[in-house]
This record gives structure tokens, sequence and C-alpha cells, in this order.
């Protein structure tokens, strides 16, 4: 949970004053009226004063086994560099940025990574992709003071650790999913929820219950299944007794062997098709995993705004390679959300941008570029940033109040295509 960086108390004084209280207690000769207590006044803390260069490292995973997230969020930090370059910089200075590899969470690249950056004084990280890196970076930005916004980590766990209001988000919590999907799917309908005993899969199913409650749909099935734990048969059987209008299927893609088995049952019991959804975080090309037709005309959903034409191209202009605009618009707000953050703080270091993110996302004039926005800062300081991937406007935990998703159907070669968008939040 975020907490604002205040100054500390001077304790020296009331540590001594509670000794004298419990000691008087134990004696008869202690004074009948008690001694006074001092009024200690918290004393702010002055942030540390920048070296006048925002500098940004970036950390994604170029190898291990999640390299497909890689290549469009380090194009759209070095679009938004270059862009806010090209308009004048961060306080007069070039924004400086280094690209490291992030690996995936079987090894200990990010922790080395983040090192070497630390060496370069980065004030901000943008990254990692998953949430398992972000926690185990965590105490290592919190003791550097440096700020990190993550483009892709879904966790709903990062929304309450204790990061002294340094971690961010551009992407929203999983826990928003389940509000998205019972506007989607659920609405006026019964619903049997399949999830993952983890805690997106618990986030999911607490937010499909709510949301449900708000747009008139019954949850009418809620089976649970994990690594140790895989009920198939009783899952197929309690969803083939409720009837229900919606199947959604909440799982990890670790639990990709389960997830087939539970599908095909689910197909075989005629659950498939338009009933059936998929949620972000098993939504795959399942053309080699499953046989053709098995999910034709089913659903999926998938956190994150889907760029147009232009951006793309702007994209491509950062890194022609790129086919995959998967969370670029994410990395690239959170690079022009940083740099406005250090401009209104005046102040390029961590603490300072991560002290003005949520100020500059929210209850402001709108402004929908860096450009613009510099244009708005000519004549005051309130700012709300709007970007490519939607409203942002960070809460206190510094995740998104909203979020935009991507609407898919599957065809019969298990593939699956866009065909809308929903905002949730």
């Amino acid at each position: 949970m975020h907490q604002n960086v205040k100054g500390f108390p001077l304790r020296s004084n009331v540590v001594a004053a509670a000794m004298a209280a419990a000691l008087c207690a134990t004696l008869a000769a202690c004074a009948p009226e008690p001694m006074p207590v001092p009024t200690v006044t918290p004393t702010a803390t002055p942030l540390p004063a920048g070296d006048g260069v925002l500098t940004i490292g970036t950390l994604f995973p170029t190898t291990g086994a999640t390299t497909f997230l890689a290549r469009a969020q380090d194009a759209g930090v070095e679009l938004a560099v270059r862009e806010i370059n090209e308009a004048g910089g961060v306080n007069g200075k070039p924004v400086v940025v280094y690209h490291r590899d992030s690996g995936d969470a079987s090894t200990t690249k990010a922790e080395a990574s983040l090192e070497d950056l630390i060496s370069k004084n980065v004030d901000v990280v943008i990254g990692p992709s998953s949430s398992i890196l972000a926690e185990r970076l965590l105490p290592t930005i919190v003791a550097e003071g440096i700020a990190m916004i993550s483009p892709s980590a879904t966790s709903p766990a990062l929304s309450s650790l204790k990061d002294q209001g340094l971690l961010f988000r551009t992407i929203p919590s999983a826990a928003l999913e389940g509000s998205a999907l019972a506007d989607v799917a659920g609405k006026d309908r019964t619903v049997a929820l399949v999830y993952y005993s983890d805690d997106t899969g618990r986030a999911v199913h607490a937010s499909v219950e709510a949301g449900l409650d708000r747009v008139g749909g019954t949850l009418v099935v809620s089976e649970s299944f994990s690594e140790t734990i895989n009920p198939t048969d009783r899952i197929i059987a309690a969803v083939t007794k409720a009837e229900p209008d919606v199947v959604i299927l909440a799982s990890p893609f670790s639990a990709m062997a389960k997830n087939k088995t539970i599908i095909n049952g689910l197909v075989n019991a005629k659950f498939g098709g338009s009933k059936l959804w998929l949620t972000s975080q098993n939504l795959a090309d399942y053309s080699q995993e499953l046989s053709s037709n098995t999910l034709k005309d089913a659903n999926g959903i998938l956190e994150g705004a889907v760029p147009d034409d232009a951006f793309m191209k702007r994209v491509k202009s950062a890194d022609p390679a790129v086919s995959d605009y998967r969370y670029a618009a994410e990395a690239y707000d959170a690079t022009i959300l940083a740099a406005l953050a250090a401009i209104v703080a005046g102040n390029d270091t961590g603490w300072a941008v991560a002290g003005s993110l949520q100020a500059v996302s929210a209850s402001g004039i709108k402004c929908t570029s860096f450009g613009e926005c510099l244009d708005a800062l000519k004549t005051r300081s309130d700012i709300d940033y709007d970007g490519i991937s939607g409203p942002i406007t960070f809460d206190d935990a510094g995740d998104p109040r909203s979020a935009t998703y991507g609407l898919f159907r599957y065809g019969a070669d298990n593939r699956f295509k866009l065909v809308g968008t929903t905002v949730a939040g």
C-alpha cells in the first residue's frame, strides 16, 4: 500500500515519558499528579536534490520464457524518451535511458540488471513485466529511493506491498478484470466461474461476484483448482447441473495442462463456443494445443490498450522489428508520466517523481501528449495526463482507477482476434 514520504518524529522524549509512567505505576512514592508528556511535532524530511538529469532504466525480459513481452515495451519507452527530448527534455536537460534485461522469474538476472542500473544513478525504473520480479526487486528499489512503474505486472498482491509510495503501474490490477467481465458477459445472466486458487484467481472471483451484483447477473457456480488439486470431474458436474449462460475460466499460463483438460471438459459438456470466456491469464494461441474447432466462437479478455495505427507506426519508428504491440502503450505512458512528474516537482529524484505521479495523472487540466501538457504547465501546475493507454488516474496504491480491456473471439483454428474493447473502473 502506498504511504506518503513524511518526516520522522523525535521519539526519544516520548519513549522516556512512557517509561517514567510505567515506573510510577509500581511505586507508591510517585507524585499524585502525572508528569506532562511533551508534544512532539514531526519535522518534514526534505527531498534529496537531483543531479538535474532524469535518468530512466528499463527492465524487460529480453531473455527467458517471456521474451515476447520485451520488445514492444522497450520500444514504447524509447519512443517516449525521444519525443520528450525533442520537446526540450525535462527541466532543461535531455532524458537519459538505459535498457537492461530482466530475464524471467526463474533467474536472478533482474537483480543483477537492477544493480547495474543503480550504478548508472537511475531515478526511475520502467518495468519489470513480471509481478513476481516486481515484488522481489521492491526492497532494493525502496532502499535506493527509485520510482518503479510497471507497464504489465497485474498481480493484486502488488497493491498492498510496503513500497513507501515508490511502486506504480500503468496496467490495472487483475482485481479489476472481474468487473470488466461482469459488464461484457454477465449482465442479466447466470455465470459459472472456474478459477485458479492464487491471489489473482481469488481477486477475479471477488470482483466478478461484486460486478454481477451490480449488473443484475448471478454467480451460480464457483469452483477453484490448484497445482495439486484438479477436480475436473467435479467442476464439469457442477457446471452441468447449474446450466449457466456463461462460464468464465480464470487461470494462469502455468496451469496450461489443467486448463486444456478443463476446456475440453467444458466443450464436451456443451459449454464451449460463445458461452465460454477465457481471461488475460490464459488467453493464448491454442492452435497447437487443442483440436481444431475446440475454441471456435469462444471469447477472451485481455487488459491493456489496443493501440491505433498511428501509434503503432510511431512504435515501429523506435524499433522496426516490433510485431506484437502488447503493453507498448502502457510503457510509453509510464515514461511520459515520469517526465511530467519530474517537471512538476522541479526535481528528478525517484522520491520526487513518485511524489508527483498521482498529481499529474488526475484532477487538473486534461492533456493527452507530452507537448500538450508542457503547454498547460506554462500557466498552471495542475495537469491530468490521459495517455495512449487510457485515463490512468493513479489511486493511493499506485494503480490506475480505470483500464481498457481488449475483447477477443476464437476462430476454428483456436487463434483469437480482436473484436472490441471495454473500459472498467
